[in-house]
């Protein structure tokens, strides 16, 4: 399991908590199981370590002034433009109750159906799962190798493949293989060319009487 270091912080006020940013960590705070909300920071280098580690929905050791907590993100602020972890809510969870986190799915293989013209397409990209926190998975793959044209995998399809429980319902739909509309729309058309000539096929022949 992973550990991470963290530091209370007495000031909550947005000049402190940019200095803290200024210095390279990033203000958080710790609530949950067993523990007073208490405001926190830790250093942000470490913090990505321990997640490209761990996963976003894996457990980390989060040690405050000698005292280790088992806690995991619950949510995080990203600011895109600076390109730094803005914010952190680590919450202290109970290893032996389970917990619901929305988990990504990954499509695997090459679709039969894609020799067929088709292309697959992934209507949603995540599921809500339920386990204990040490059996929670970082990502869930979809294999669509015999995925054929006008068919889809839907979460009825997978989930008695796995020990969590996948909360989202049966006809939820996680991929799909189709005709692209494009192709469709062009057979139509020259679907319609052939009437058309024949119209001016017969106007000529009026013309000519």
């Amino acid at each position: 399991m992973a550990k991470l270091v963290a530091t209370e912080r007495t000031g909550n006020t947005q000049s402190s908590r940019n200095e803290l940013r200024n210095t390279g960590k990033v203000p958080a705070i710790l609530y949950g199981y067993k523990v007073e909300n208490t405001s926190v920071a830790v250093d942000e280098n470490e913090f990505i370590k321990v997640i490209r580690e761990v996963g976003r929905n894996g457990v980390i050791e989060l040690e405050l002034e000698s005292k280790t907590t088992q806690v995991m993100v619950n949510d995080y602020q990203f600011d895109s433009l600076k390109n730094k972890i803005e914010h952190i809510d680590f919450i202290a969870i109970n290893m032996d109750i389970e917990r619901t986190v929305d988990v990504n799915v990954i499509v695997v293989g090459e679709a039969v159906g894609a020799n067929e013209g088709g292309v697959v397409e992934q209507p949603n990209f995540t599921v809500q799962v339920t386990a204990r926190p040490a059996d929670l998975p970082e990502e869930i793959e979809i294999d669509v190798t015999d995925l054929e044209v006008g068919s889809a995998i839907h979460v009825g399809d997978i989930r008695d493949n796995f020990k969590f429980t996948i909360e989202d319902e049966d006809d939820y739909v996680l991929a799909t293989c189709h005709i692209p509309a494009e192709e469709t729309e062009e057979d139509a058309v020259e679907g319609e060319e052939a009437p058309e000539a024949e119209t001016e096929t017969e106007e000529a022949s009026e013309d000519e009487e």
